[in-house]
């Protein structure tokens, strides 16, 4: 039985007054704390300038690592991130969109189909440390394939997995049955009608989930610790087998040390792997906008 708002008001004008005023002071409430979040991420960005920018040359690039602050760079950490970036695109994103996709349009919704619906979404909220584990567990030791490239790759790939496919499906969900219906219509296959007509109709929104994924890729320490990466790493990685190291683990590095002077450099590497970042999802964004413009 449904109660008016008049049993609990006599003036209803009253009633939509006060609520109307709950609505605005709970969205100030919502601008100051999105606000104070931005100023306080404003003062750490402005923290790592102050500290970071009297470092960044090309000396600080173009050397490795040292004892001495004066002579230590990035250049060993630069390239292990880029190595382990390209070949989590590579095993990553054709994975977890072809899952996605699988899930979408080619599984028939039984109780399989559910459960591995669910294992994906709670995969999803796991701890990285836990990956990092099973890295260590399966890749380094089970499959022996040491503390290399390809067990990083290959356990960040498990990190970031459930994120592309969760943003894929979601994509895949997106796309109007019209356009199914009328692929079908004209006698495509249910094959050619994913690989023609759905893919590119989500892409946009795929491209979104492999932004995420891989930005939180390019931060993660914890996984990469586990599984054996190294601190210090005086030399570049020449193949998918060889030693690395990483931008975030060498800040990790320099920041656990006690000079000042490290905190500094680690404050510059910051900047450095800000931008690679800010590149990175740059140039997702444009060929994203450039998509959504073509299939306007």
């Amino acid at each position: 039985m449904s109660i008016s708002i008049k049993s609990y008001y006599p003036n209803e004008e009253l009633a939509l007054r006060i609520r109307h005023r709950k609505a605005v002071y709970f969205s100030r409430f919502c601008a100051l704390v999105t606000w104070l979040g931005v100023a306080l991420l404003a003062v750490l960005f402005y923290q790592i300038a102050v500290d970071g920018y009297m470092w960044l040359d090309f000396q600080f690039l173009s050397s490795f690592p040292s004892r001495f602050p004066y002579k230590a760079g990035i250049k060993s950490a630069l390239v292990g991130t880029l190595w382990l970036i390209t070949m989590l695109t590579f095993i990553a994103i054709p994975l977890g969109v072809s899952t996605a996709l699988y899930l979408e349009e080619f599984s028939k919704d039984g109780r399989i189909h559910r459960l591995i619906s669910l294992n994906i979404s709670n995969l999803a909220g796991v701890p990285s440390i836990v990956y990092g584990i099973i890295g260590l567990a399966v890749f380094v030791r089970g499959l022996e394939l040491e503390r290399s490239l390809v067990s990083g790759a290959l356990t960040m790939s498990l990190l970031i997995l459930p994120v592309i496919i969760i943003a894929s499906r979601e994509a895949i969900k997106s796309v109007p049955d019209g356009i199914r219906n009328a692929a079908y219509a004209l006698g495509a296959t249910p094959w050619q009608t994913a690989w023609s007509h759905i893919l590119p109709a989500s892409f946009p929104g795929i491209l979104t989930g492999v932004i995420l994924s891989l930005s939180r890729a390019i931060g993660e320490t914890a996984p990469l610790i586990m599984i054996g990466a190294l601190t210090y790493v005086a030399f570049l990685p020449e193949g998918p087998m060889d030693s690395f190291t990483t931008l975030p683990i060498q800040i990790y590095n320099w920041i656990s040390r006690p000079q000042e002077e490290f905190h500094q450099l680690a404050a510059a590497a910051i900047i450095v792997l800000l931008t690679v970042l800010l590149t990175m999802n740059a140039g997702a964004i444009y060929i994203r906008h450039k998509t959504e413009q073509r299939l306007k």
